[in-house]
């Protein structure tokens, strides 16, 4: 296992653990690495520090939060703004542009839904006046 310090285009940094150097490379090409404060795929590896014990007897590290929980607050609002439309909404999966639509013409029954879409069909549907907002890392199955 080997830990790596990570940065998205945004700036955003966080850490993340990956089986070896080879299956970051290969997540990271597929674009299956994403930051965890804005979603996006862009990222690459910072600038880190090896830590290296100079002595049996090193002084204790300073605690490190764990990897598991939040490193900024923005990730906790996410987190919380996550769990709220899971279980508020109706996740519709890659026909959420296709189900958006019909229910903004009346076609289908109006209520809340999440799921994907291209940017070319988020797009499309802002130019069409139909509401929708960008939520970051909230598709299922694609979380570091």
């Amino acid at each position: 296992m080997i830990r790596y310090a990570l940065k998205c285009s945004g700036d955003h940094r966080f850490e993340s653990w990956f089986q070896s150097a080879a299956a970051y490379d290969a997540l990271a090409a597929r674009g299956l690495v994403s930051c965890p404060v804005c979603g996006g795929s862009d990222v690459e590896k910072a600038i880190m520090a090896p830590r290296v014990a100079t002595s049996e007897e090193a002084p204790p590290r300073p605690a490190e939060r764990p990897l598991t929980g939040p490193a900024h607050p923005a990730e906790q609002m996410l987190k919380a703004l996550r769990e709220h439309l899971e279980k508020n909404s109706t996740y519709v999966g890659p026909r959420f542009a296709a189900e958006a639509r019909a229910m903004h013409l009346g076609e289908r029954e109006e209520g809340s839904i999440h799921g994907e879409a291209t940017p070319e069909e988020a797009r499309a549907l802002i130019e069409e006046g139909v509401p929708v907002a960008p939520i970051p890392g909230l598709v299922r199955g694609k979380r570091n």
